[in-house]
């Protein structure tokens, strides 16, 4: 399974995130239809850990 920030950013973006703004190494996407938030940790591009990329597809309400 890819675990990176990138491909996570695209799987937001597949479902209506859009990219509001970043701070530090936190990109910060919403979603206008349903009204969420969600941050995805962006250190130097190396992977998330399995529970932290599963944590936020979940929040995301992305089915894998």
């Amino acid at each position: 399974m890819n675990l990176s920030p990138d491909y996570l950013i695209r799987l937001l973006e597949l479902a209506g995130f859009v990219f509001k703004r970043a701070k530090g190494s936190h990109k910060v996407y919403y979603n206008p239809i349903n009204n969420k938030t969600i941050v995805v940790p962006y250190h130097n591009g190396k992977d998330l850990k399995k529970g932290t990329f599963m944590a936020i597809v979940k929040q995301a309400g992305i089915e894998l």
